[in-house]
């Protein structure tokens, strides 16, 4: 099999779905890897270092696509880019479908079959696979440096002959992976931190990073049995804003994680919960690209209100491209594996990785949300 690495063309995108260091297992396997001119730059990866590992380079988007069997991509393809796939190709990389209608119509179309990095189910066979764990682990991380960077004062308790600095004092809204990523991150700098998550199933993790869990009563059925949040009742959003609310005077810095797959972020702070942050506070909402969970957010912009920072970040995995793009090659490369695990080996469609990470596959949308979702899309005037 030809897999294509393409260099990734979206605004701001430094990542790259393949490295190097993997390219020993497929050549074993007999499959060849071809990688656009340059596609590794931006993470640090020259076509001299694709080379010396066995992978042909490919002087144009173009060339790549027309000869390769799979595709291999971090961001969603562009429309123009799906429409230079060959028919009865693969893909593997996010897809976004429910903001990307047309690109899965020329999936459709083209018979691609294509294989969702956001979809792959939280299971236990599946860690390995599971890209959007890996990327939030480089969003929490990188949220915390952001806020240490905008923030007046630093994060640790020190006591000197001048007098002592207070620790900074860090809110963690959710506690998912990019929440628990931030609460161990500004532990490590030494602020007090404190976290709150709908889900009683995380409390002990919190604690277990030293952090204070904020405590009210919480639902029974906060997560979905694939490990996602779900949507709650607007009662106990109220509930939850008034608690976040009560803290919110008292603390420096808040990190916003809470999204709900496939749906618009929950709102967890108005501006005039805002307006109540001491000046000069900061507020990260890692959720800014599905709406935000601050009232306030702007994606890509900081918005400055009653001296609080509001920073609407957006794919800060970009920002750390050498290590977001291992962790996400090797998320690519065991799927790939699992659905090829000999090359004359096909993927199996009965096989729960499988139904859930393909979305098309044989001129048809196979998983059920989505194609529930196209349908609306399409009968709407």
């Amino acid at each position: 099999m030809k897999i294509g690495i393409p260099k990734e063309t979206a605004a701001g995108e430094t990542r790259v779905a393949f490295i190097p260091a993997l390219a020993g297992a497929l050549l074993r396997d007999k499959h060849e890897i071809l990688v656009e001119s340059s596609a590794g730059l931006r993470a640090g990866i020259s076509d001299e270092q694709y080379v010396a590992a066995g992978a042909q380079i490919i002087g144009s988007a173009r060339e790549l696509y027309a000869a390769a069997d799979l595709v291999l991509k971090v961001h969603p393809p562009a429309l123009a880019e799906a429409e230079l796939m060959r028919e009865g190709t693969a893909y593997i990389g996010f897809l976004a479908p429910f903001t990307s209608a047309p690109v899965l119509q020329v999936f459709v179309r083209r018979r691609i079959t294509g294989y969702a990095m956001e979809f792959i189910p939280r299971i236990t066979r599946a860690q390995g696979m599971d890209a959007l764990s890996s990327q939030a682990t480089v969003a929490g991380y990188k949220a915390v440096l952001i806020a240490a960077e905008r923030i007046g004062k630093m994060f640790p308790l020190l006591m000197t002959a001048a007098g002592t600095v207070t620790p900074a004092i860090v809110l963690v809204l959710g506690a998912g992976v990019a929440g628990l990523q931030a609460i161990a991150t500004a532990k490590r700098l030494g602020a007090r931190v404190e976290a709150f998550d709908p889900r009683p199933a995380v409390r002990e993790q919190v604690k277990s990073l030293g952090a204070m869990f904020v405590e009210m009563e919480l639902p029974k059925d906060a997560e979905t049995a694939g490990g996602y949040a779900k949507e709650l009742s607007p009662e106990f959003i109220q509930k939850e804003m008034e608690a976040i609310g009560a803290r919110l005077p008292k603390v420096d810095i808040v990190i916003s994680t809470a999204q709900v797959f496939g749906k618009k972020a929950p709102l967890l702070v108005t501006g005039d919960m805002v307006g109540r942050m001491r000046p000069g506070a900061v507020f990260v909402d890692l959720a800014a690209e599905q709406g935000g969970n601050c009232e306030l957010t702007r994606a890509g912009e900081t918005v400055m209100y009653h001296g609080v920072a509001i920073i609407g970040a957006v794919n800060l995995p970009a920002t750390v491209p050498a290590d977001a793009s291992a962790l996400y090659a090797r998320n690519c490369f065991n799927l790939f594996h699992h659905l090829y695990p000999k090359p004359e080996v096909q993927p199996d469609p009965a096989d729960e990785i499988v139904q859930g990470a393909c979305l098309t596959r044989g001129g048809e949308v196979v998983n059920e949300t989505v194609r529930k979702f196209l349908s609306n899309v399409q009968g709407r005037p």
